[in-house]
C-alpha cells in the first residue's frame, strides 16, 4: 500500500534515526474495537524497539465488548476510561507517557512498518511540534470504502510541506507542545464514543501560537474504511455537527485549510437547500430553479472525481460524485443539528433535554 509523492524531507533523511532521546510512546484510544484490535495491536507490538518506539498506551474508552480482554493479551499499557470521547482517551494516554515523542494511532488502524520510521525525520527540526501521516486500505475489496479512501488519499497527497491541519488517526506530537496547549479539548468537540473534531481544533490552536506542523502522506496505516453507505452517512452527519462547533471557534479556518477547501465547506449549506427546494419540483413553473441547487452540487463533486480518475485510472471513481452529494446532505443534517442546539442553549433551554445532543 505504498503511496505517491514523496516529501523531499522524507527522501532524503528517512534511513536518519533519531536519537534515543527521542523515545517515542503509541497512545491507542478505543471503544467497542474487538473486531479491528487485534490487527492493530500485532501489527504495533512487531514495532516495539524500532524507530525509537519504547512503550504501546491503549485508552479503553468505556468498551462493552471484548476489546479490554483482547488488549489484556497483549504486552501493553491498558488504561481504562468511562466514556469520555476520543480526546479524553487521548490526553489520558499522552499524560501517561514519559517520553519527548507521542505517536496517536486508532484502534481501527493498523500500522505499517515504516510509518514511525517516515514520519520522525520531519521532527528533528526545532520548530516543527507535529507531523502527521496518510492511510492504507484495509477494505480494498469494497467500492465505497475504496471511493473513500482514494478521495482522502487524493487530500493527502496535496499536502505538502507546512500544514495547519493533523488528522489523530496517525500523528506524533511533541509531549511539550500537547503540555503547552492542555492536549485535546475534551468537553467542546467530543463526546462517549463518537468522533469529533477535536484533532482538528487542537491542530489550529498549536498553528495559531506559530507551531509548525508537517504532513509525510507516504507514513501509512491501513484502515477499515465504512463499507456500509448507512454507516458512513451517520459518521458523515457527526462530522458536519462537530465541524460547525470547530468553525464557530476557528473562524479564520472556515474559508479553507489544508486539508479542505471553501467549496468542501459550503457544500452542506448547498444541499439543505436543495432538499428545502423539493417540493419546488412538483409545479412545472418552479421546477428549473427547483432543480439548481441540485445541479450546483453535483458540479462541485466533478473536481474531485477527475482527480480521482486521472489519478487511479478507474472508472469507478465517477461515483464519488452521487457519494459526494448525498454526502454533503448528511452533513448539512448535522450543520443544522449544531445550529438548533447553540440556538436553544443561548435560550436557555439545555439540547440534551429536548433529543439534540450529538
Amino acid at each position: 500500500m505504498r503511496g505517491q509523492g514523496h516529501s523531499n524531507m522524507a527522501n532524503s533523511d528517512s534511513e536518519r534515526r533519531v536519537e534515543p532521546l527521542e523515545g517515542v510512546t503509541l497512545v491507542i484510544p478505543g471503544r467497542n474495537a474487538e473486531r479491528t484490535i487485534r490487527r492493530c495491536l500485532d501489527a504495533a507490538v512487531a514495532r516495539l524497539g524500532q524507530d525509537g518506539l519504547e512503550r504501546i498506551v491503549f485508552v479503553n474508552d468505556g468498551s462493552t465488548d471484548r476489546t479490554a480482554e483482547i488488549v489484556g493479551t497483549y504486552p501493553v499499557t491498558l488504561l481504562a476510561h468511562q466514556g469520555g470521547g476520543p480526546g479524553a482517551a487521548r490526553n489520558i494516554g499522552w499524560r501517561a507517557a514519559t517520553t519527548p515523542l507521542v505517536w496517536f494511532i486508532d484502534a481501527d488502524c493498523v500500522v505499517e512498518p515504516d510509518a514511525l520510521r517516515l514520519l520522525l525525520p520531519h521532527l528533528e527540526a526545532a520548530e516543527v511540534v507535529g507531523v502527521g501521516g496518510s492511510y492504507g486500505n484495509v477494505e480494498s475489496d469494497s467500492l465505497l470504502a475504496t471511493i473513500i479512501h482514494e478521495e482522502i488519499r487524493e487530500r493527502h497527497l496535496s499536502m505538502n510541506g507546512k500544514v495547519d491541519f493533523l488528522g489523530g488517526f496517525n500523528v506524533v506530537y511533541r509531549r511539550d507542545a500537547l503540555e503547552s496547549v492542555g492536549g485535546f479539548d475534551e468537553e467542546r468537540f467530543n463526546g462517549p464514543g463518537a468522533p469529533g473534531a477535536e484533532d482538528a481544533d487542537l491542530s489550529y490552536r498549536l498553528s495559531a501560537r506559530g507551531h509548525q506542523m508537517r504532513h509525510e502522506p507516504d507514513a501509512l496505516v491501513g484502515h477499515y474504511h465504512p463499507t456500509r453507505l448507512g454507516r458512513y452517512l451517520r459518521s458523515q452527519r457527526l462530522h458536519g455537527f462537530w465541524a460547525t462547533r470547530l468553525y464557530a471557534r476557528h473562524g479564520d479556518r472556515a474559508g479553507s485549510n489544508s486539508y479542505s477547501s471553501f467549496l468542501d465547506h459550503i457544500q452542506p449549506a448547498i444541499a439543505m437547500v436543495a432538499t428545502a427546494a423539493l417540493p419546488g419540483l412538483a409545479w412545472p413553473q418552479l421546477r428549473l430553479v427547483a432543480l439548481t441547487p441540485f445541479a450546483a452540487l453535483g458540479l462541485l463533486q466533478l473536481p474531485m472525481a477527475g482527480r480521482l480518475l486521472r489519478r487511479t485510472r478507474d472508472w469507478r471513481m465517477l461515483g464519488y460524485v452521487p457519494l459526494g452529494m448525498v454526502r454533503a446532505a448528511a452533513r448539512g443534517v448535522g450543520m443544522t443539528h449544531a445550529v438548533l442546539r447553540a440556538t436553544i442553549d443561548r435560550l436557555g433551554r439545555p439540547g440534551d433535554k429536548i433529543g439534540l445532543r450529538a
